[in-house]
C-alpha cells in the first residue's frame, strides 16, 4: 500500500466509495471532492497498485485543522489503512503546529477508538448531525503537537 496525495482523477472513485460506505448520510459527489482539492485542502489516498482503497482529507486554516473525511473500502477495513491515513493527516497538522478537530458518529466505536488512541478527546455532542439519517456525532479534538 502506498499513501500519496489524492489526485483530481480519483474524485469519481471517491464518490463511488462514498456511495458504498455512507448511503444513508448524503455521500459526497465527485464534484465535492474536486472542490476540496481545488480549495487547497490536504487530501491523501491509499493505493494498492493503481487502485484507490481509501482516502482522507484535512481542512486547514492558519489556526486549526479539521478532519473532513476518512474512508476505507470494506475489503481493506481492519488492516491498518485508516490508521495510516489518519497518521498522514496528523503529520500534516503537526508540521503546521495546529490543533485538529473532527466529528464522528456516536455509534462508530472503531473510529472513536482510533481517534482516542491518537490523542483526541471528546469535546461535545452534536445531535442529529448526520443527515438525512439523523445520527448523532461526537466532536473530538487533539491539541497542537509542536514538537
Amino acid at each position: 500500500m502506498t499513501i500519496a496525495p489524492l489526485r483530481r482523477e480519483d474524485a469519481a472513485r471517491c464518490a463511488q466509495i462514498e456511495q458504498e460506505l455512507f448511503p444513508g448520510d448524503d455521500p459526497w459527489s465527485a464534484d465535492a471532492f474536486r472542490s476540496e482539492l481545488d480549495n487547497g485542502n490536504f487530501y491523501v489516498g491509499a493505493y494498492v497498485g493503481d487502485t484507490l482503497v481509501g482516502y482522507a482529507g484535512l481542512g486547514l486554516t492558519d489556526f486549526e485543522a479539521s478532519v473532513h473525511t476518512i474512508a476505507v473500502v470494506a475489503d481493506y477495513q481492519g488492516g491498518g489503512v485508516g490508521k495510516t491515513l489518519l497518521r498522514a493527516l496528523l503529520a500534516e497538522a503537526d508540521e503546521r503546529g495546529v490543533p485538529v478537530f473532527l466529528e464522528v458518529r456516536t455509534d462508530n466505536a472503531t473510529a472513536i477508538g482510533l481517534y482516542l488512541a491518537h490523542g483526541f478527546e471528546h469535546l461535545g455532542l452534536r445531535r442529529r448531525y448526520y443527515q438525512p439519517s439523523g445520527a448523532d456525532a461526537y466532536t473530538m479534538g487533539r491539541p497542537a503537537n509542536r514538537d
